[in-house]
């Protein structure tokens, strides 16, 4: 399997040798042997090694590494923390502290060293006992297909990439190419324990299935190596459907057209959410089938609920034909909705004028002589920020201000009959936090247009209007 290392380490790796290449070493046979092959193939390497102190012989694992690197004249740079404390602290498990701690240390030596990479001691051993948990524990094709031989991991460094140059080397392998060429890798054996998960599957599982199948460790790699090839393809589409799909993103939500997001096949709208999530939540989210389940279940039943939890503080939410993806306690924007400024409550209104409000919107009214002009404008309009009003009892008193309490609306359509704002903005389902500030045109106490949705009853245009109001409110 070595044959082909060269070609693994420029091409899947997309390593140059004009830049150092980080080396994660722990000093047992799979990092000694990435250390040995990374120089005999040209490549300038400072060797890294974290001594995470949980053995008491973890110092004689730095020593080793130490001397390695020095016999090949690579610098080495060594530190050490307490895992254990990190653990407690942060409640985690030893294995994911001591990852956490190690990754860490890995991409600090990469920034101060201005590296191309981090290369790390993965074999196919890894790929297979990877691919096996991510099933147990219940995954889809983006767990399945393991691990890469190029990644970013967003948690640690969104531009530094993690390379695996060993991926399709299997662990014997390592072990015998050490012997052959004079390496002297140190084991650990915390390795044998039956405490850890990992440790369970290569030691009870996997010989076990073995029993059945004695090339099972080859099958497995095939399949993830299929997999990968497979996610390929899947990315591109999914890529295709992001950007049909997407509207806003922030760090802190994502924003999708519903009608658009509606059409796609069930299967790439979860992984569409799931991405999304992984967009705000980046470090390690945990999220399940089922979470992804509820939220195409969500997409597809729009009457069902206006919001969902999703998992890790997440939550979706349906705003008209907007469907968003957001951490809590976000402020989401209202510029896409006309909005009374904050600074203000009443704006007078002069006609003709124009009245700017929040997000770039602005109202525009002005006088229209010619009644059955302004009655087949009306009946062709489309848009509901526009409306024509019978100027006859309407004064010039006229005002944008906010809701107060008791206000009141006689929509078109409903023959005089009155109700509540706050009911009326209920039934046309305006996105609760847009109602507060919504622009209503008024007449002292009198209600004359909603904006967005229907004038007032009393004031629509007939057959006996002389002059009408025109107004307007548009986006910049």
């Amino acid at each position: 399997m070595f044959e082909n290392i060269d070609s693994i380490l420029r091409v899947q790796c997309g390593l140059k040798k004009d830049r150092p290449v980080i080396a994660g070493v722990s000093g047992g046979p799979d990092s000694l042997c990435l250390m040995h092959i990374l120089r005999s193939t040209g490549y300038r390497v400072i060797v890294a090694h974290y001594n995470h102190k949980l053995r008491p012989d973890s110092d004689a694992d730095a020593n080793t590494v130490e001397q390695a690197a020095s016999r090949l004249n690579f610098v080495s740079v060594i530190e050490s923390g307490n895992v254990r404390e990190f653990a407690e602290t942060e409640k985690l498990s030893i294995e994911e502290a001591a990852r956490i701690l190690r990754y860490r240390f890995l991409m600090a030596q990469a920034r101060r060293f201005e590296a191309q990479a981090v290369a790390v001691g993965h074999t196919a051993d890894d790929q297979v006992e990877t691919v096996l948990m991510h099933f147990i524990r219940g995954a889809g094709l983006a767990g399945l297909k393991g691990m890469t031989h190029r990644t970013i991991i967003q948690i640690f460094d969104q531009e530094i990439p993690v390379v695996r140059p060993l991926l399709d080397v299997w662990r014997e392998e390592t072990i015998v190419y050490c012997a052959a060429n004079g390496l002297r890798p140190r084991f650990d054996p915390s390795n044998d324990s039956l405490d850890f998960f990992r440790n369970r599957l290569r030691n009870l599982l996997i010989p076990t299935i073995e029993s059945y199948n004695p090339r099972f460790r080859e099958a497995v790699w095939r399949t993830a190596t299929a997999l990968a090839g497979d996610h390929e393809i899947l990315a591109d589409v999914l890529d295709d459907a992001w950007k049909g799909s997407i509207i806003q993103q922030t760090s802190d939500f994502v924003s999708f057209d519903a009608s658009a997001l509606e059409k796609h096949p069930l299967g790439l709208q979860r992984y569409l959410i799931r991405r999304a999530m992984e967009s705000i939540h980046p470090d390690n989210l945990d999220i399940s089938f089922a979470t992804l389940e509820r939220a195409a279940g969500f997409i597809n039943d729009p009457e069902k609920h206006p919001r969902i939890d999703l998992t890790s503080g997440l939550h979706m939410l349906r705003e008209g034909m907007l469907i968003y993806v957001a951490a809590d306690r976000t402020d989401l924007p209202v510029e896409r909705w006309p909005q009374i400024p904050d600074e203000s409550s009443t704006i007078p209104l002069k006609i003709p004028g124009q009245i700017p409000l929040s997000g770039g919107w602005r109202l525009t009214c002005e006088r229209w002589n010619i009644a059955s002009l302004a009655m087949e404008q009306a009946r062709s309009n489309n848009d509901p920020f526009q409306v024509w009003l019978d100027a006859r009892g309407i004064s010039d008193a006229l005002e944008l201000r906010v809701r107060q309490d008791g206000d009141r609306f006689e929509p078109l359509g409903m023959d005089g009959h009155e109700m509540k704002i706050s009911d009326f903005f209920i039934n046309v389902k305006l996105p609760k936090r847009a109602r507060d500030r919504w622009p209503l045109l008024c007449m002292g106490s009198r209600v004359l247009w909603v904006p967005g949705y229907r004038p007032a009853h009393s004031v629509r245009l007939t057959e006996n209007t002389r002059q009408a109001l025109y107004f307007s409110l548009t986006r910049s």
